[in-house]
């Protein structure tokens, strides 16, 4: 038998514990989800992440940022290799991922003292509907777990920006996270600053886009977009600001090698237009056109890291 609590019950039986926040996103067009952990420490989160990276499961990728735990994982099930971890060093892993609706259904394993964290921890975190346990519930010490943990099924949405400001005023990084901490729609995740060719002889200053990313559900992705341009129409102080908009966790490498070429290569603006188009993105007209190649551009560099920021020449050696 299963037996189904919600965080509030979790906290009742097992007492507050630490996750901040646990966020699924599914691309399901690539077959693909992306699991965010927030902690409220680094330990837990870094101990996680060699423990589920050594039980594989549906788990392709795991980083760590500050006290956040990002998985990316397959939509399906695969079987854990806990190997000595369940003699030796307790472990956890990600079994399954499944889509129910507009839910999505994480399974967990849990040995040992691991067993808190994917047992008592996450399921009370914010964002998680309920969590299902065997029907004798048995944590820590000597034990092992398998549970279920039920939360909302969420997309990636993509907003690039560029063009908003003027050489005596203005700049479009710091508008762009202006408006993205102040949506009510979603859950804010990045925000990114992209440096684009400086050569631009149309550039401000600096000749950098901005992008920030979101977890939405998909009924609000259509919202969110339109928060974001009717705000970035009442910020810009520019004739050239254009938005971009894109869904899904993997950004397509035609998409990617145009943002990173446009870092040294002066593309023309129906370039921008051209691209967008065949992979995806949804260009809107602020207040021009001008602006489309930094916003497309900033897209295609979101996932690249320090890259994102860079230019090529900063990353031959």
């Amino acid at each position: 038998m299963t037996k189904i609590l919600k965080p509030e019950e979790i906290k009742q039986r097992f007492g507050q514990y630490f996750c901040r926040g646990i966020y699924t996103l599914v691309d399901e067009k690539n077959g693909v989800a992306q699991i965010i952990e927030e902690c409220c420490a680094k330990g837990p989160v870094e101990w996680d992440a060699v423990n589920r990276k050594r039980a594989q499961g549906v788990l392709t990728k795991i980083s760590v940022e500050g006290n956040t735990l990002i998985m990316d994982a397959i939509i399906g099930e695969r079987e854990l290799k806990f190997g000595a971890a369940s003699k030796d060093l307790g472990g956890q892993g990600l079994k399954a991922v499944k889509i129910d609706g507009d839910k999505v259904r994480t399974t967990w394993v849990g040995l040992a003292g691991a067993s808190v964290g994917i047992g008592v921890c996450m399921p009370q975190g914010p964002g998680t509907i309920c969590a299902e346990y065997p029907d004798d519930i048995k944590i820590g010490g000597a034990h092992q777990i398998e549970v279920t943990v039920v939360t909302p099924k969420l997309v990636r949405v993509l907003i690039g920006v560029d063009d908003t400001d003027t050489r005596e005023k203005g700049a479009t990084w710091a508008s762009v996270l202006k408006i993205a901490r102040a949506s009510t729609i979603g859950h804010f995740l990045e925000h990114k600053i992209i440096q684009l060719n400086p050569e631009a002889p149309e550039k401000t200053t600096n000749c950098t886009s901005s992008a920030v990313s979101f977890a939405v559900p998909e009924k609000d992705v259509e919202a969110l977009i339109q928060y974001f341009v009717d705000s970035v129409r009442k910020e810009t102080l520019s004739d050239h600001t254009v938005v971009a908009a894109f869904v899904g966790l993997k950004v397509p490498d035609p998409l990617v090698k145009y943002g990173w070429e446009a870092k040294s290569i002066l593309y023309k603006v129906d370039s921008a237009y051209r691209v967008a188009k065949q992979n995806g993105v949804h260009i809107i007209e602020i207040t021009g056109k001008g602006g489309a190649i930094g916003a497309v551009s900033a897209i295609g560099c979101f996932d690249l890291g320090l890259k994102a920021a860079g230019l090529p020449e900063d990353f031959e050696n």
